[in-house]
């Protein structure tokens, strides 16, 4: 054998019987060895609403997987610089698909942002509204599927009961206390035809966009809810406010039809084909989806009230704030009892009161306030819808962190 070639299996045999004795024995100052496998491609990870603790499985099982981690003879971690950017990628997006947390805040935000300078929101007019209300339905669709539309459809006792909320329940209520305000506040008729005229409306896109961050698989009911309402509305709202206001409403069927289906059809479908056929497109653009919906929201709340701020802060401002804020929270503890009592042996009746609630409590009052500005000739009868419009949102929002913070303690 040539010296060379002796001298190399010399090595190669003084380097396996190393590697059979770290075999046999503890080396001392190691806690332990770890063999690199190969690298291998990272898991894919899902960035749809609510997978967090999928997003964190699945970065750890990348981590493992790719041995990117390691522990040295001082027995600290030592992280890859590739770990650390896909992990600050990951938190990024968390952060952005937590958004939605924050909308009872930044709801109240805005109101006060639109009381102390309007015209902070007085640029975002009313021709803006059906869009910002459009994408909302938007981000709903892209978060549902065709199948979610089709077992809603298949609920006729729980769409009929979010109906009588809507349009027997909550008008009597808004007659009772438009009353009120006439007969025992002395308040001018105006105020109190503008309280009727809100509860005569139908639900708002609003009370979708709750009941998705609420309880996500009853959004396409809530959806077909405010749908079957704002379909009938053209029909019903101006029977309702002949008899409770006295006033016909020559309303637009045409028109509201046609705001149906910009608002509420088109954007959905849009949604549903996205995620139908390309979903890959569809979870790029989900993380980003609720900051986006955060922020139309706030300018939906600030806009009504900044341009109405002068009615709002008349002397009486105060008594409409204190009426409409019995009026929605008599409408939501209403619409709850409806389900509890009516499905109180349903499996999901907690997620039907939630949801049967929201429809409720919640109605287009932008729709109420377009309706009083253009068929009433006094400006008072707009009071009401506009000071509605956050009241509405603030509890509604602020039921929605409740609720959930709830359902996510008993999960």
């Amino acid at each position: 054998m040539p010296p060379a070639a002796a001298a190399a299996a010399v090595l190669r045999r003084a380097h396996l019987a190393g590697v059979h004795s770290l075999g046999g024995r503890r080396q001392p100052g190691v806690d332990r060895v770890s063999v690199l496998p190969r690298a291998t491609p990272p898991t894919r990870v899902s960035w749809q609403q609510g997978s967090g603790v999928g997003v964190v499985a699945r970065r750890r099982l990348w981590a493992s997987a790719s041995g990117s981690i390691e522990q040295g003879d001082s027995g600290e971690d030592a992280v890859v610089p590739s770990q650390a950017v896909k992990e600050s990628k990951v938190d990024f997006l968390k952060i952005l698909s937590s958004a939605n947390t924050v909308i009872p805040h930044i709801v109240l935000g805005s109101t006060v942002l639109a009381l102390v300078y309007p015209p902070s929101f007085t640029w975002f007019t009313t021709r803006y509204y059906a869009p910002a209300l459009g994408f909302l339905m938007f981000a709903v669709g892209v978060n549902s599927s065709v199948e979610d539309f089709i077992e809603a459809i298949k609920r006729p006792d729980a769409i009929a009961a979010g109906y009588i909320g809507q349009f027997i329940i909550k008008p009597l209520l808004g007659f009772l206390f438009g009353t009120l305000a006439v007969a025992v506040l002395n308040l001018p008729t105006a105020l109190g035809a503008g309280i009727m005229l809100v509860s005569c409306v139908s639900g708002a896109q609003l009370s979708n966009y709750a009941t998705f961050l609420t309880d996500p698989h009853m959004a396409p009911l809530s959806i077909v809810m405010t749908s079957l309402s704002t379909a009938t509305a053209v029909f019903v709202t101006p029977i309702l406010s002949y008899f409770l206001i006295g006033q016909k409403l020559p309303v637009d069927v045409k028109g509201m039809m046609s705001s149906i289906v910009q608002i509420v059809v088109a954007p959905i479908a849009a949604g549903l084909l996205l995620n139908r056929f390309l979903p890959r497109l569809c979870a790029a653009i989900q993380p980003f989806l609720p900051p986006l919906s955060v922020f139309v929201t706030a300018l939906c709340v600030g806009s009504p009230l900044a341009i109405n701020i002068k009615a709002v802060l008349s002397p009486f401002g105060l008594a409409i704030v204190l009426l409409l804020s019995a009026f929605h929270a008599s409408s939501f503890v209403a619409g709850y009892h409806l389900a509890g009592t009516w499905f109180h042996k349903s499996a999901d009746v907690k997620a039907l009161q939630r949801t049967i609630s929201f429809e409720t409590g919640m109605q287009s009052s932008l729709l109420a306030l377009a309706l009083a500005n253009k068929f009433f000739p006094d400006p008072l009868v707009g009071v009401p819808p506009a000071v509605s419009v956050v009241l509405m949102s603030l509890m509604g929002f602020a039921l929605v962190m409740v609720w959930s913070k709830k359902e996510s303690g008993t999960s």
